[in-house]
């Protein structure tokens, strides 16, 4: 095992002998909450070797053979995390005495595991404090735990998104609407250039926080009978679309076997007129 799983199987104390640090016996490693370090591996690296969080997540989770509600809390704090980012370094910068970029990435990464579960999942204080906690010492040790620590308990006491929002006091609309619902400035004047109507852009932008469907496509198997292997409905445009409400594709028969694959439906529909349309 490598990487931050690795380290985090491995508290780390001083050695009064030589001041360097070595392993303590495998009796004296912490255990860790499964789903918490998961998300913070994906986070990691998202943020250390630019890997695609919709990839290195999947891979975590089959690896790593978490109970369903753990993997879903899981999914939920590494997408959701990530998805906030903007925000939560917006939060976190009002707490640290020097510029975020200054932080040891990872410190930087649990402190924004931790306020994601304070500001917006709601999480008691309890416990997103003294899990992150947990997993900062296990991690990275326990100078920096301190650190997360303090922050995450001022994190806390400042409240919800909201209060945050209102704490914050944005320059202008489109600082609002970007903290609001987690987007880059550049989005939001994006979406303000393409619409028309000034009245859609704050809809339109919480729209496209909204987590997307999963949606298989029947390559050799029978769609209906995929939708009932799988618990989905036919999908309304592709004929050979079926959309999932939940759950891990991987998992059924027709993806494993290659007779089914996740591919969105919009793009089953540009395959179909590619191949449909007429040659001259």
């Amino acid at each position: 095992m490598t990487g931050p799983a690795r380290r985090a199987g491995h508290k780390r104390r001083n050695d009064p002998g030589t001041g360097n640090q070595r392993p303590q016996s495998r009796r004296h490693r912490p255990v860790l909450d499964g789903a918490r370090l998961t998300a913070y591996d994906v986070l990691d690296g998202v943020s250390s070797r630019a890997a695609y969080a919709n990839l290195l997540l999947p891979q975590l989770l089959r690896e790593r053979q978490l109970e369903p509600r753990d993997a879903a809390f899981a999914t939920q704090l590494a997408y959701g995390t990530l998805r906030a980012t903007g925000t939560l370094d917006a939060v976190l910068t009002t707490l640290v005495s020097r510029p975020l970029a200054e932080l040891d990435p990872k410190v930087l990464d649990l402190l924004r595991l931790g306020a994601y579960q304070l500001i917006d999942l709601r999480v008691p204080a309890h416990a997103a404090v003294d899990t992150t906690v947990a997993l900062t010492r296990a991690i990275v040790g326990t100078g920096a735990s301190g650190l997360v620590n303090a922050v995450l308990r001022k994190v806390s006491a400042g409240g919800d998104r909201a209060a945050w929002l209102a704490a914050l006091a944005p320059a202008d609309e489109d600082e609002r609407l970007s903290l609001s619902t987690d987007h880059p400035r550049w989005i939001v004047e994006a979406w303000r250039d393409a619409l028309a109507d000034e009245a859609e852009v704050e809809p339109a932008l919480l729209a496209d926080d909204t987590a997307p469907e999963v949606h298989l496509v029947a390559r050799h198997v029978d769609r209906d009978e995929l939708a009932t292997e799988s618990g989905g409905a036919a999908g309304p445009w592709s004929p050979f679309a079926v959309r999932l409400p939940s759950g891990d594709p991987g998992k059924l028969a027709a993806v494993r076997s290659g007779a089914a694959a996740v591919q969105d439906e919009g793009s089953q529909l540009a395959a179909l007129a590619l191949v449909r349309a007429p040659l001259e």
